[in-house]
């Protein structure tokens, strides 16, 4: 909530003008600096990130903790530099740059609703008659490559496309409408149990390489989507229950573009998510909080330590089903009760009278510029190593190659490049906390100290990513030929 005519905001901002020029130049410096010395960092200490890096760098020739530990430093000191090197004046400035273009003709718009209807045809026919054998097939490409790897991106480094694009929207804006009530008492929650079920089936059945599988479960999918939108609606539905629609909604908040009533505005990327309405209860900021913990989970289940504790967990005599299903669980509690602490910490230590849930609805949005760093930089690598697959199988669909190509290696510094995004992703969530502080809190130490837990709790997430991101992939154990049960 913005507090118009705030006289104590104004005179802060008057006193706070001087010497705004100076103090930028010191911080661009300054942030210069941090992201050269952690690529520097990066390059000899990369290590796998997705399994095709299996053929680049391998070798650490700096320890892991004074890596990690960098990370997380620079973190904290962007959030001393946004803090102490900045003013409301420039923040406004930053936030305020913008211009506006023409939407595309309605034409443009249908071709592109036709072109995902046509995709989505295509991708369940060849993923239920195409080859059975995983990377051999469209479907399996087209939906974790070329989709889940590459068009996410797009709807945070470009813009969110999908309310056109979406071939499942089409479907039901053709068919009439029963404008049946949605219960009020569910709100957006359905798309968080959704996302949590969506990312659930992803890591422990063979999605990933039963083209069949996949086929039916984009089937299975998208006649509850358009059973949904039948029943309470297209804007009903996939602006509450749909998790892949609000999923999207929410990275669209971190991209540079975005569709408004009255055209195209295009902005710097993330200024949007200081801005209210995108998380407006309990439930949405638990949606931003799983988009946020999936993505970590699914980079988790693939390394030594899960691993280890699967394994240790399940010679214990736990089945590992339970197992899976248990830790999956307590981390999204885990990664719920970390943001309530911090949000209280900001309550408390800003001395306001603003309610904790006031202050979950405002600050939860930061977090998505973190979500979308993480997710590019868990995908990167194989996007790149499949590309040359996706060409040679699309060209074929129903007979591709028997070896379709990938890429041997792929270069050393694209590992810094992940880290980067991840660095990058951070960097712009502390910044939005930031500015999102000073628009709440007229005091300018107020607004300082409301960001300690949440940048606490970013700079420990920042070595938790790099962690994962930088830890040689494993299989995960008892999904490869193994019974869950």
């Amino acid at each position: 909530m913005r507090l118009k005519g705030d006289p104590a905001k104004d005179r802060s901002s008057i006193s706070e003008s001087g010497g705004h020029i100076l103090r930028r130049s010191a911080a661009v410096a300054v942030a210069v600096a941090i992201v050269a010395a952690i690529l520097a960092f990066a390059a000899p200490a990369a290590g796998h990130a997705a399994g095709l890096r299996d053929a680049g760098p391998s070798g650490v020739e700096v320890p892991t903790w004074l890596f990690l530990t960098t990370g997380g430093g620079a973190v904290g000191a962007s959030f001393l530099l946004a803090s102490f090197v900045t003013d409301r004046a420039f923040i406004r400035s930053i936030h305020a740059w913008g211009t506006e273009v023409p939407a595309p003709g309605r034409l443009a718009r249908w071709a592109v609703r036709t072109i995902g209807v046509g995709l989505l045809a295509v991708t369940i026919y060849v993923g239920f008659v195409g080859p059975t054998t995983g990377y051999r097939n469209f479907a399996i490409l087209f939906v974790w490559v070329v989709w889940w790897g590459g068009y996410v991106a797009s709807t945070y480094l470009i813009g969110n496309t999908w309310p056109t694009l979406n071939p499942f929207r089409t479907v039901a804006e053709l068919l009439p409408t029963l404008d049946v009530n949605y219960p009020e008492r569910l709100g957006s929650w359905p798309s968080v149990v959704g996302l949590l079920a969506i990312i659930w089936i992803e890591v422990v059945s063979p999605l990933a390489d039963d083209p069949r599988a996949l086929a039916t479960a984009i089937a299975v999918y998208g006649a509850i989507t358009v059973g949904g939108a039948v029943t309470f609606g297209t804007s009903v539905w996939f602006r509450n229950a749909d998790p892949i629609s609000r999923a999207f909604a929410c990275f669209g908040r971190v991209a540079p573009i975005e569709r408004t009533d009255s055209g195209i505005s295009i902005r710097l990327p993330g200024t949007a998510l200081s801005e209210g309405g995108l998380v407006e209860s309990r439930a949405d900021a638990a949606f931003v909080i799983a988009l946020l913990y999936v993505t970590t989970f699914d980079g988790f289940v693939a390394t030594w330590l899960w691993r280890d504790l699967a394994t240790w967990l399940v010679g214990a005599g736990l089945p590992p089903l339970f197992v899976y299903f248990s830790v999956y669980l307590l981390g999204y509690g885990a990664f719920l009760t970390v943001f309530q602490w911090a949000i209280g910490r900001a309550r408390s230590d800003a001395d306001t009278f603003r309610s904790r849930a006031a202050l979950l609805r405002r600050f939860a949005p930061s977090f998505l510029a973190i979500a979308a760093g993480y997710h590019i930089a868990h995908n990167l690598v194989v996007l790149i190593g499949l590309a040359p697959s996706v060409i040679a199988v699309g060209a074929a669909p129903l007979s591709p190659p028997q070896q379709p190509p990938v890429l041997a290696s792929v270069p050393g510094w694209l590992t810094g490049v992940e880290l980067a995004f991840v660095l990058v992703g951070h960097f712009l969530a502390v910044w939005v906390a930031h500015a999102i502080a000073y628009e709440l809190f007229p005091a300018r130490m107020d607004a300082i100290r409301s960001q300690y837990g949440i940048t606490l709790v970013m700079v420990a997430y920042t070595v938790i990513s790099l962690w994962i991101v930088t830890t040689p992939i494993v299989e995960p154990p008892f999904l490869a030929g193994e019974s869950l049960s």
